[in-house]
């Protein structure tokens, strides 16, 4: 009995506390006996979001992603110089992936369509990035030498992010990684930086 149609206020409640529950705890040691004890509802009302537990932890995912997207697309809204664009959009990506546990990433990497989620959402902010860059050259901001090689290493370096690379040998959070690369960025295209 899955619901294909408008979520009602109850299910879009759910969501978010299935959403707060998986950022806190991850998703793939529960069951849906376990889901269902925690958010106080039956399994029938949790079978109303998804007709199974994989798809359930897919959705959530989504819902998560799909929101922080939101969130840190308008915290840039109305911002026109790029430099304090993207100081503020990758702030916003370490903010947002700052809300993640450890646990829930690790599960959203060994989960093919959770990873897949994410990896759509790193693509998603590497073009952004790859943008703001653009818009810095011509807005004067930025230098114009090798920006778009720079451009196109910071999309390598979401990607590697994203896919854990960075975090393994850094030792760092996907959140703290994200910080390094608006430092790293903003260093490196400033025109006032040293060249």
């Amino acid at each position: 009995m899955h619901s294909t149609g408008p979520r009602t206020r109850r299910q879009h409640a759910l969501l978010v506390e299935l959403e707060e529950l998986f950022l806190a705890e991850g998703f793939s040691a529960f069951t849906l006996d376990d889901l269902a004890a925690k958010l106080r509802c039956s399994k029938t009302t949790l079978y109303a979001l998804a007709p199974s537990k994989e798809q359930l932890s897919a959705k959530v995912v989504a819902h998560f992603f799909k929101g922080a997207a939101e969130r840190i697309e308008a915290r840039v809204a109305g911002i026109d110089d790029a430099a304090t664009a993207v100081r503020t959009y990758l702030a916003g990506v370490s903010a947002e992936l700052d809300r993640a546990s450890a646990v829930f990433m690790a599960d959203v990497a060994s989960f093919e369509p959770a990873r897949a989620v994410y990896a759509f959402n790193s693509e998603a902010a590497a073009r952004r990035i790859r943008q703001f860059i653009a818009d810095g050259v011509e807005q004067g901001v930025f230098r114009d030498d090798h920006a778009d090689a720079i451009a196109e290493m910071a999309g390598i370096l979401v990607e590697s992010i994203q896919s854990g690379v960075v975090g393994a040998r850094a030792g760092t959070t996907d959140a703290e990684a994200f910080d390094a690369l608006a430092e790293l960025l903003l260093g490196g295209l400033r025109r006032d930086a040293p060249g």
